[in-house]
Parts: C-alpha cells; structure tokens; sequence
C-alpha cells in the first residue's frame, strides 16, 4: 500500500509540475493517469473506485480526483465538458489516447466502455420503449419500469440479480444500493448477459445499445458545441 500510495502522490505532483512548466493540462493529465496505481481510495468521506470489477478502469473518475486538486491552474469550462459530457479539450485519436495512458489502462478502458457504457444504453434503449409501450396503453403494463428492463433484457427480476450480484461479490443483503456499487452491478449484468444469451441475441442487443449511444453522442454535440463557442 506504501509503494500505491507514493505512486498516487508522484502522479499528483507529475500533474501540476507538467502543467506549471506550460504543458497542455489535458495531455498532463493523461501522463498522471499514466502513473496513477491505486484501484480505489476514500478521500474526505467520498470512496472512488476507479478499477470496477477488478477489470473495467473509470477513467473519467480519476481525471475528476486528480483536477480536484488543481484549485483553479486549469479552465473551469473545459474540466467540466471533460467530465460531464466525456469532451476533451484536443483532438486525439484512441491510437494516441492508448500510448498517453498505457496499454493495460486503455484495455481496462474499453472494458468499462463495453461493460458499463454500453450496457447502460441498452438499458436505457429498452427503458425507452417500456415508457413508450405504456403511454401507448394507458393502464397496460404494472410494476417498477426497471423491473421490466432487467426481466427483458436478462430474463430476471432485477431485485434477484441484485442480490445474486451482492451474494457473489460478498456484499450484504439490501434492496438499497451506492452509486459505485451500481457501476459494479452493471458491469455484473453486462458479464451475466455474455454469459447466459445466446451469441445472436448479444450481438443483437450490443449492436441496439450503440445505436443508442451513437443516438446520445448527437445529442451531446448539440449541447456541447455552444459551451465551446460562448
């Protein structure tokens, strides 16, 4: 833990000496993701659980802890757009945003990509057409709109997976759940799904999720761009 700990605060003093010396804060900050060790930490009551599962790297989350500490050497509006909306302050491809963070943490990156952000908008694709259904029958359809989502999408409640999920990952039993603890749930569902569907079937709802999240990108853009112009 000594030897994590010091890896932390060398990529915390990397990112401020990097950015004082006049380098981009953006590219600074991908050389400190670079050097960052510790998969989780609490820091002033708030736990950040960057390494989700084990497998899938938040990436987002630790750009959130690490400008924190920056008290104001980077634009405001630009640190915002980076984390709210997924927009970086420069253009750069995966090939060079893979070389500034390294092979292993981009890997774990897309592990996050395709098992928490993509899993998301399949959830919310199906979320989707459950709202659409029951405005379309008024009265038709009971119970909670995420109880459906999961019996859709996994062929279960959503209150049994959860609880499996808590089972296996050696959790207490509750109906209540943190929102670190819902990234990992997600990421569970997304390995459940891989596991107990058939190839077409996930082939099938993986290609509808990234419909949706190319349908939400258009969305962001729209929204982005007068941020980056005013």
């Amino acid at each position: 833990m000594g030897e994590e700990t010091s890896g932390c605060e060398e990529a915390l003093a990397h990112l401020r000496q990097r950015i004082a010396e006049g380098e981009h804060w953006f590219r600074a900050l991908l050389e400190a993701v670079a050097l960052w060790r510790l998969p989780e930490e609490t820091v002033a009551e708030r736990h950040y659980r960057y390494l989700i599962g084990g497998e899938a790297f938040d990436w987002l989350l630790l750009a959130e802890r690490l400008t924190e500490s920056l008290d104001g050497a980077i634009p405001e509006d630009e640190r915002e757009t980076l984390l709210f909306f997924g927009q970086a302050p420069l253009e750069m491809d995966d090939d060079e945003f893979k070389g500034a963070i390294g092979s292993a943490k981009h890997r774990a990156h897309l592990n996050y990509l395709y098992g928490i952000t993509v899993e998301e908008a399949l959830q919310l694709a199906v979320e989707e057409d459950v709202h659409k259904e029951r405005r379309a029958h008024a009265g038709a359809g009971q119970g909670w709109v995420d109880e459906e989502v999961c019996r859709r999408i996994y062929g279960k409640e959503r209150m049994e997976l959860l609880a499996r999920f808590r089972e296996e990952c050696c959790l207490p039993p509750s109906d209540a759940i943190s929102y670190s603890d819902l990234k990992a749930f997600t990421y569970w569902l997304f390995k459940y799904r891989v596991n107990n569907c058939d190839r077409a079937r996930v082939a099938s709802d993986t290609r509808r999720a990234l419909l949706q999240l190319s349908k939400m990108e258009g969305v962001r853009r729209r929204r982005v761009k007068p941020l980056l112009s005013s």
